[in-house]
């Protein structure tokens, strides 16, 4: 595994765990418990994705087995738009810690810029302040959206997690980010499947060359420019297969190659698009 240092100097992986659309409960649970076992050490979960307890509990299982220390560990969670705001990060914060069982966190992002971001990034400067949180962070901030915020900001953010893959690599995005010292972090690092990705002409023909999956070609491709990947697998095999990424190098010819297969825009979300906007703002994940 390697490391990237943060603009706090932090030591963050560049390869963790995703815990996305992985429903609550054992399958949780196991995956985490499989993923910590297969070598990962950053796990990324958030509020919004109704599984923190089944995280926390997977955690607390490998450090009980001597598995892992706590301190070797890098577990990032997020804050859902219901919370923004000052006084509502503080709570939700709690409530996330307590669900995970954990003493601080090493990562909190604000989940998406929508509502009184501002806010929540007071308390959690206060709360990284206080050493309740090793760094803290954005996800979803478009370049405009991210600047703003640095421009204004007490503690730069130390992650803006978006997304990144083959058919939407956000060079502009990459670019402003490493402006500001903020490491970029990958959601959907394959492109939730579209476009046939694993299956993929082009990629299949690099991953054979390199005798790897065209998974594998695909991380590797996002780390060789310095963005943190989170794949997501409930499948221990393909578990182990995705992190299996650090004993080959992709040649700058082939990563020019991957770099045709940008569509530049997304497939997946739109921020731009008031309808999901107001989606987005309106999703209430507790009382």
């Amino acid at each position: 595994m390697e490391y990237i240092k943060l603009n706090n100097d932090v030591m963050m992986p560049l390869e963790g765990f995703g815990v996305f659309q992985v429903p609550d409960g054992n399958v949780t649970e196991q995956a985490v418990v499989d993923a910590i076992d297969a070598g990962y050490r950053l796990i990324d979960t958030a509020a919004a994705y109704f599984n923190e307890e089944s995280v926390g509990r997977a955690i607390a299982k490998k450090i009980a087995d001597g598995t892992v220390k706590r301190e070797a560990l890098f577990i990032t969670t997020k804050l859902w738009v219901q919370d923004a705001g000052y006084e509502a990060t503080k709570k939700a914060f709690e409530v996330s810690l307590n669900k995970l069982g954990l003493d601080y966190l090493d990562l909190y992002l604000i989940h998406q810029p929508i509502g009184d971001y501002y806010g929540s990034w007071r308390a959690m400067e206060e709360l990284y302040e206080a050493g309740k949180i090793r760094a803290i962070g954005v996800s979803n901030f478009y370049p405009h959206v991210l600047t703003d915020l640095c421009l204004h900001a007490k503690v730069i953010p130390a992650v803006n997690q978006v997304e990144l893959h083959p058919f939407f690599q956000q060079s502009e995005a990459l670019r402003v980010m490493a402006s500001f010292g903020v490491v970029p972090e990958a959601w959907g690092p394959f492109a939730e499947g579209k476009h046939g990705i694993f299956k993929h002409p082009l990629l299949c023909e690099i991953a054979q060359k390199y005798h790897k999956t065209a998974a594998q070609v695909i991380l590797r491709w996002n780390v060789q420019r310095g963005v943190v990947v989170i794949p997501k697998s409930v499948h221990k095999e393909r578990i182990v297969e995705n992190i299996n990424i650090w004993d080959f190098k992709l040649s700058e010819d082939d990563m020019a190659k991957i770099g045709m297969l940008d569509l530049g825009h997304s497939e997946i979300v739109n921020h731009f698009d008031p309808e999901f906007v107001k989606m987005i703002a309106g999703w209430k994940i507790h009382a």
